[in-house]
């Protein structure tokens, strides 16, 4: 599979990991839309919500649960978004699902 974040997440490519545990690993986004931006990415591949299997969802359930479990530890303590993009017209830019973690600033309300 040629996708960045498998390499990401198998160690082939370096990152900046701030987070990672048996489900995902979490990376500072390498062009930051916020003043903390981070890359929340599960380690099992699939492309977006709509290929995920009941089993994926309950994985994205544990996921968002450790975001805000480690949401103070990142620098969010005032608060945060949330933004998975799925395809083109969402700017989907890697087909590996994952979730965009931006915060520690006010954040624009252009985007929700």
């Amino acid at each position: 599979m040629d996708c960045i974040f498998c390499k990401i997440i198998k160690g082939e490519i370096p990152s900046a990991r701030v987070y990672e545990d048996e489900d995902m690993i979490v990376i500072r986004d390498i062009a930051p839309q916020a003043k903390y931006h981070y890359l929340a990415i599960p380690k099992k591949h699939f492309a977006d919500v709509t290929e995920m299997t009941e089993e994926d969802a309950v994985l994205v359930g544990r996921m968002l649960r450790k975001i805000g479990d480690i949401a103070a530890s990142l620098g969010l303590e005032g608060g945060f978004r949330l933004v998975s993009n799925k395809g083109a017209d969402a700017m989907q830019s890697v087909p590996h699902l994952h979730i965009h973690i931006l915060g520690g600033e006010k954040l624009s309300d252009k985007m929700c």
